[in-house]
């Protein structure tokens, strides 16, 4: 498919904030892990014309549209298709260091738009959902009709914090012994069939969340590969994430805790045994939010949230 405009792929959320907090890096080599159409990056290179930026999407046609939007800056510039913990193992990262990284995570506005990317519960999409879909892995028809009903309802509860989450796998459970589940209108009907009334906007997105994290192994990827950048970072390098929901700000939360600490032994331990030594602080203590202008230009900005880290001198 052809994207006529990278601009309409994906509007960047925070953009002020984001370069704000990686000013610091404006002369060296800056990791966007998650390129998008490009807008972020495009950002950095338009305002720091010292900067470089290493940019990785493993969505195709976000690599395309962002290609066409950068292109004014390729000899800045450095695309891998490819997710971004594969993207650690890149040999120039390792040897030559990030001043910065940046991470904006969840789906795309494009890529929720995209009928046949099957992210959203609209009448009639493919319930497919994968970031990549020419680099195969499961689709979530896939998970609905192959997976046991006690692993659907884990994931429904874990990721989708959905209070129905056993009474939904069993009615998915009975519903494709009889036929497969091919689009989002099957799902909605089993809920509905939970439910006893169609699902609420609210209802149905919690469970297409659940489904899309899974599908795509977002949380397992992400908790993966955080420590990976900060150990790419050079001293005073700067991490930023920006997650859109609480299972993605937890995790990066609890790490940027975790590295800013000096014992991160068990409770309960007479003395400290595990010796570490912090590797950084976090920039703000509470995550930094949109402002009410944004939220009003992009609703979708709205649940974004923004924390930092700093690796220590």
């Amino acid at each position: 498919m052809e994207v006529e405009k990278a601009e309409a792929f994906h509007e960047p959320v925070m953009v002020e904030e984001v370069l704000e907090v990686l000013k610091g890096a404006n002369g060296g080599t800056i990791l966007d892990g998650t390129l998008g159409g490009g807008g972020h990056t495009e950002a950095m290179l338009s305002r720091w014309p010292e900067c470089r930026v290493i940019g990785v999407d493993r969505d195709p046609e976000a690599v395309q549209a962002a290609r066409k939007r950068l292109q004014p800056f390729s000899d800045r510039l450095r695309v891998l298709e490819m997710r971004f913990d594969h993207a650690m193992d890149d040999a120039q990262m390792n040897q030559e260091g990030l001043d910065g990284a940046l991470l904006d995570l969840g789906v795309s506005s494009w890529q929720l738009d995209a009928d046949h990317r099957g992210f959203a519960f609209r009448r009639g999409l493919p319930l497919d959902m994968r970031m990549n879909a020419a680099g195969g892995g499961i689709t979530a028809a896939d998970f609905l009709n192959r997976t046991e009903e006690h692993e659907m309802a884990r994931v429904f509860r874990e990721y989708g914090e959905e209070p129905r989450a056993r009474g939904l796998a069993r009615e998915i459970g009975r519903r494709r012994g009889g036929r497969p589940f091919r689009t989002s209108d099957d799902l909605v009907a089993a809920f509905s069939g939970v439910l006893g009334r169609t699902p609420r906007p609210r209802e149905m997105a919690r469970v297409f969340q659940a489904l899309r994290i899974v599908v795509n192994q977002e949380l397992p990827v992400l908790s993966q590969t955080l420590p990976r950048i900060r150990d790419a970072l050079r001293p005073q390098g700067v991490l930023v994430v920006i997650s859109y929901h609480s299972l993605e700000d937890r995790i990066v939360k609890n790490s940027f805790r975790d590295w800013s600490s000096d014992c991160v032994c068990p409770p309960g331990l007479p003395v400290c045994v595990c010796d570490q030594v912090p590797h950084g602080a976090p920039l703000f203590r509470k995550p930094q939010r949109p402002s009410e202008e944004e939220i009003q230009r992009n609703p979708r900005s709205r649940s974004s949230l923004m924390r930092a880290w700093r690796k220590a001198a």
